[in-house]
């Protein structure tokens, strides 16, 4: 018997800034979090970290997966999943 593995299909993910006051995000799973200076949110690019100020959401969809952001923003950064065991596991190979 033989077993199909079906891959799941990539998400797109886009990111637009305008300005640095709006943000607009595709491929969003979920908002982790946000407050008026820094939020985080998990995309289907790793989680992206966001720092600035006056920081809110103004619209959120998780079946569409896009979320849109107003503020000041100083800072986004990509943070991935880390594999348990990596950095050992390359140590002892």
């Amino acid at each position: 018997m033989t077993k199909t593995t079906e891959k799941t299909p990539a998400v797109p993910h886009d990111l637009i800034l305008e300005s640095r006051s709006k943000l607009t995000l595709t491929g969003v799973k979920r908002v982790l979090r946000c407050d008026a200076d820094s939020a985080a949110i998990e995309t289907s690019k790793g989680v992206l970290h966001l720092a600035g100020a006056e920081l809110s959401v103004t619209s959120l969809n998780l079946e569409s997966g896009e979320v849109r952001l107003t503020g000041h923003i100083d800072a986004l950064e990509y943070t991935a999943e880390r594999t348990p065991g990596g950095f050992l596991r390359r140590l002892l190979r």
